[in-house]
């Protein structure tokens, strides 16, 4: 069908779904159908004629009023209590931490009083020059005993172990074992700081903060919302904002060997305020979180001659693979102290706030511009644009 057809077909399925309970939930899936399908109205061979009734979804979307007691769960999940002190568990890693030494290693051996036994450093020769490299198999060559194994020992189970071998030769030896370079266990920092690269694992437990201080901090364009610690295969997503800014150590990670973490942009980070509003368009959010009250405010406010005050939404698409389509939530400012709750909206990147025009028909006149703008980032400019014309 052509788009002028394809067009009237949408509007009907819509107005149809408004005349059920469930009219809301049916107009957004009929937005989403209508965008699967018209991707095949323009390939070749994706001319199709049919008819069909639009199915019941209300199962499918999630429609949410904004309710005092809404209200009330966001601010504690958003405001709730934050970390003042370090975590049990990350406390109790920390203290039993030990590094264990691995092939690649240099280690700088000294025997005191035998200086036979060191081979002496100076000005022109560093301890990692000097020292002794941990072998493939994860063994060293000392004089009198020969070759042992210390892959997988911390440096004081290697001194323990390296003065009883010397004792058979040297009476009372004094020995002392230390790493001079550190070559063996890495973690990798990527994405958007000042320096990314490898990064090496010491006697000194290294934490997230610690890791991305290293790599010279988060540069301007990093979100520090979504850090990504990728460990074994799993991915954890991370708020670096929350640790860095709230004191929350439950953001915290102690790393280890081949974790890598990733600092990703701000190109997503945006929220998309349309119809009734004096200055529709992207609200760039970069590092900050913002309210639905504020995210009107900086669109001018809502335009009272024309808006609806039952019609303002917030349509927040749900993660891929969920069950779900999307979640829709209403306010109603009939009364104008309910603004009140929407200073206590959190927005979330990516969500399309929406105030539609009185009669609430408006509403299905547009949802088929709105919601793909919600699932196909960069469209927001080009649906401001078709919504102004309608």
């Amino acid at each position: 069908m052509d788009e002028v057809n394809q067009a009237h077909q949408w509007t009907r399925v819509v107005d149809e779904s408004q005349r059920s309970p469930g009219w809301l939930a049916g107009a957004v899936f009929a937005v989403l159908l209508a965008l699967t399908v018209s991707g095949c109205a323009y390939a070749p061979g994706g001319h199709i004629d049919y008819e069909t009734e639009a199915p019941d979804i209300d199962h499918l979307v999630d429609i949410q009023a904004i309710t005092p007691a809404l209200v009330a769960n966001f601010r504690q999940n958003v405001t709730g209590d934050i970390a003042s002190t370090m975590p049990s568990y990350l406390k109790a890693q920390l203290t039993d931490y030990e590094y264990r030494v691995g092939p690649g290693d240099v280690l700088n051996i000294t025997v005191y009083d035998h200086p036979e036994l060191t081979i002496p450093g100076g000005a022109e020769r560093s301890p990692e020059e000097t020292g002794k490299t941990v072998q493939p198999d994860g063994r060293i060559y000392f004089p009198y005993v020969g070759r042992f194994r210390v892959a997988g020992r911390t440096v004081d189970q290697i001194r323990r172990t390296l003065t009883g071998m010397l004792s058979n030769y040297i009476t009372e030896p004094q020995v002392d074992v230390n790493v001079a370079a550190y070559h063996s266990k890495k973690i990798y920092v990527s994405g958007a700081v000042a320096t990314p690269g490898a990064q090496p694992i010491t006697t000194v437990p290294l934490t997230l903060v610690d890791a991305v201080s290293q790599a010279g901090g988060p540069s301007e364009t990093a979100n520090w919302h979504e850090v990504v610690l990728n460990r074994d295969g799993t991915r954890e997503v991370l708020s670096l904002y929350a640790l860095m800014r709230h004191g929350d150590q439950t953001q915290n990670r102690l790393l280890r060997d081949g974790d890598v973490v990733h600092i990703p942009t701000l190109e997503s980070e945006n929220v998309a305020v349309l119809g009734q509003v004096r200055n529709p368009g992207n609200l760039v959010l970069g590092n900050e979180r913002i309210t639905l009250t504020t995210a009107l405010a900086r669109a001018g406010g809502v335009i009272e001659t024309t808006a609806e005050p039952s019609g303002i939404f917030v349509i927040r698409p749900k993660p891929p693979g969920d069950a779900k389509l999307a979640t829709v939530y209403q306010l109603d400012i009939s009364n104008a102290t309910s603004l009140t709750m929407g200073t206590h909206f959190p927005l979330q990147p990516q969500d399309v706030v929406y105030v539609t025009a009185a009669p609430l028909a408006r509403w299905n006149n547009v949802i088929s511009l709105l919601l793909p703008s919600a699932l196909l980032p960069g469209t927001i400019a080009d649906t401001t644009t078709r919504i102004g014309e309608i």
